[in-house]
């Protein structure tokens, strides 16, 4: 870790703007600490040919103070792509810095914390779909792209949250195993008579909330819109107003401007929303990721200073975990909100 830089007048004017837009949801008190990496990093980025890629769920500093392109999975794989940077920074969890490297072979790609996972991608190994494949011949795999690039390797075609009934619905089939999420596959399988073998992965973070979590957030706020990923409980989504992928929800407040809102997702989305949307209230029952927040602003500094953490795949896998992620792209979302 960097040791903390200093905070300078020269600094303070130059992150005056970046300050005004999010001082909403970043307190006073903490811009002295965060203003010094963000002046620095924007800098280096300039000099190093290098963009940052923002996950929806990364805190307002990084996700309005350093980063080029924001974003949910479909969107920084697009845009992986397209960048002409000679140096891509993964703001976000480990398979999505494989997939910027599978989108962007030729680019060198950089994560702040190697150690940044995932529970989903965790629950599932390139074995696992092998024996699926062999236990149910023939049918195709849709794989969710909070999966390993070794996973991804063994499928047929990805899918986000955003696309995943679409996707399905494209093979023009009766049946498809559809990975590792045992709730997202829930939500498609409700969505389509297409029938879904599933797997039992889980999200750490959308797993933790209730139905009757909601219901006591209705009783204080009558007027509340919940607003759930499909990654949540089934009784979650029943218990919601809409449900979409993060780039989804965005849109949904965004075009609904509810006065009082709850996402039901990862926390930093909530402040990051909140910056676009002033006059609606969010209330915020926070369930932070801890493998999101391992991602910080000195951290991104030291990355992008040294070019460590380098994110490297076999070339066999990447070429083979390519065709999925490229599939996926090519049947794009599933509509305006979703």
């Amino acid at each position: 870790m960097s040791i903390q830089l200093e905070f300078t007048k020269e600094i303070e004017k130059n992150t005056a703007g970046i300050y005004q837009k999010i001082k909403s949801v970043v307190p006073e008190v903490e811009w002295p600490l965060h203003a010094p990496y963000i002046y620095k990093i924007n800098e280096l980025k300039k000099n190093k040919n290098a963009v940052i890629l923002a996950h929806n769920y990364q805190t307002p500093e990084i996700y309005y103070g350093v980063a080029d392109i924001i974003g949910d999975s479909l969107t920084l794989a697009i845009e992986a792509e397209k960048t002409k940077a000679d140096i891509i920074i993964m703001a976000g969890v480990h398979f999505m810095a494989e997939t910027a490297k599978i989108m962007s072979p030729n680019k060198k790609v950089l994560i702040p914390d190697i150690n940044a996972g995932c529970s989903l991608a965790e629950s599932i190994t390139a074995e696992d779909v092998r024996k699926l494949k062999k236990k149910y011949p023939g049918l195709p795999v849709v794989t969710y792209v909070n999966t390993s690039a070794e996973v991804k390797a063994e499928t047929d075609v990805c899918c986000t949250s955003a696309n995943g009934v679409k996707v399905v619905e494209s093979l023009g089939v009766k049946e498809v195993i559809f990975l590792p999420d045992i709730y997202l596959a829930k939500y498609v399988a409700s969505q389509t008579k297409v029938k879904i073998i599933s797997w039992h992965g889980k999200c750490m973070v959308h797993d933790q909330f209730t139905a009757e979590e909601l219901n006591q957030l209705r009783k204080n706020y009558p007027d509340l819109i919940i607003v759930s990923h499909p990654e949540c409980p089934p009784d979650v989504i029943q218990s919601s107003d809409f449900t979409g992928s993060t780039s989804g929800m965005i849109q949904y407040v965004r075009n609904k401007k509810p006065k009082n809102v709850f996402l039901v997702t990862e926390c930093s989305m909530s402040d990051n929303v909140q910056v676009e949307n002033p006059t609606t209230n969010f209330i915020r029952p926070c369930n932070l990721c801890p493998h999101m927040k391992k991602i910080q602003l000195p951290k991104i500094y030291d990355c992008l200073i040294n070019e460590t953490n380098e994110v490297l795949i076999d070339k066999s896998i990447l070429k083979k975990a390519r065709v999925p992620i490229e599939r996926m792209i090519k049947i794009g979302r599933q509509s305006s909100l979703s």
